[in-house]
């Protein structure tokens, strides 16, 4: 017997650059497997509705019910590529001329004066569609903080034999390699400082709570290793060291193979939206400079939260204004 858990209003399988047929056949219920399987419905939302009093059931379960809609793209105005939404003005952000300081702002209200709070930053994250959205806010927020900054570059080198098989292959330079960036390998320039949350790309050491997705503050930088206080998961409070290792990207866009050295972290003030599968914050602000693009990514968004209040979003146009709208990618043939 196997048991499959998911919910197809999650982000689907990842096919580079595949269209939305591709990423649909991708799916388990495309295969000629899903005849064979026993399909078993969840109907209520613990996350949202369990524990809660009875002056709150109402309001969490209207929410609730919203979030659905978003998920099954029975909310928003039909177009040819995607769903238009209006987002409730309640769970807006008003943007005045500066978003990032907005956005920072209302998730990490009060952010130096509690620094040294763990649940602090536990509970609450920024949300963003790319990569360089999420650098470009994590890097405005560390220059936020006060202290030293301590940089640490990657060691990088190729792993491609030549035709002899004897000698690695001298074309690409480190200085390319260096230039790489991919899903699940730490940058080749990682900046930090003391009191910075951070979160773990790969797993370490599953005894110690060292795993995929594991948060942490930093609380000192050393030269070969880093000490840092765990916030998340089980092992809540104990300091642990982080050493660099070899990471081989596994990223088959990538024609040649090389292996960088390097910290396996990422600042954790703002991940992407894919990055927040599995986490139950307080305050989620999802930053929109630029739409969502996969299916269901803004119902993963909105759905980390446990309450509405929690939940805020700001919404840029391609004028860099602010606006209500935003796009919703929904493959309902997935649904079928």
């Amino acid at each position: 017997v196997v048991v499959f858990g998911e919910d197809f209003r999650q982000i689907l399988p990842i096919i580079p650059k595949g269209t939305g047929p591709e990423v649909v056949h991708a799916t388990i219920n495309s295969s000629v497997l899903w005849n064979f399987c026993e399909v078993l419905t969840l109907s209520k939302n613990m996350r949202l509705l369990g524990g809660a009093s009875s002056a709150d059931v109402e309001q969490k379960r209207l929410f609730s019910e919203w979030v659905l809609g978003v998920g099954d793209g029975e909310i928003g105005d039909d177009n040819d590529d995607d769903l238009k939404l209006d987002i409730p003005s309640d769970l807006l952000i008003p943007n005045s001329g500066d978003p990032l300081a907005f956005i920072v702002e209302s998730t990490y209200p009060q952010l130096l004066q509690n620094m040294n709070d763990i649940m602090y930053f536990q509970n609450r994250a920024i949300l963003a569609p790319k990569n360089l959205i999420v650098d470009k806010i994590n890097y405005y927020m560390l220059d936020l903080i006060p202290g030293e900054e301590k940089i640490y570059l990657s060691y990088d080198t190729p792993l491609t034999q030549n035709v002899d098989d004897q000698t690695v292959d001298d074309v690409h330079t480190p200085e390319f390699f260096n230039t790489i960036s991919t899903s699940g390998l730490p940058n080749h320039k990682l900046r930090l400082k003391v009191g910075v949350p951070v979160m773990l790309l790969r797993n370490l050491n599953q005894k110690l709570g060292l795993c995929k997705g594991t948060r942490l503050i930093i609380t000192r930088l050393g030269k070969r290793a880093l000490e840092g206080k765990i916030i998340s998961e089980s092992n809540i409070g104990d300091l642990v060291f982080i050493p660099r290792f070899s990471l081989t990207p596994s990223d088959v866009r990538i024609p040649f193979k090389f292996q960088r050295r390097q910290f396996s972290i990422m600042i954790y003030f703002a991940m992407t939206i894919n990055k927040s599968h599995g986490q139950f914050l307080k305050h989620v602000g999802i930053y929109l400079s630029s739409p969502v693009f996969s299916h269901c990514q803004l119902y993963v968004a909105i759905s980390r939260v446990t309450f509405r209040k929690g939940l805020k979003i700001l919404i840029i146009d391609d004028d860099s204004e602010d606006t209500t709208k935003t796009s919703n990618v929904i493959y309902k043939e997935v649904f079928r």
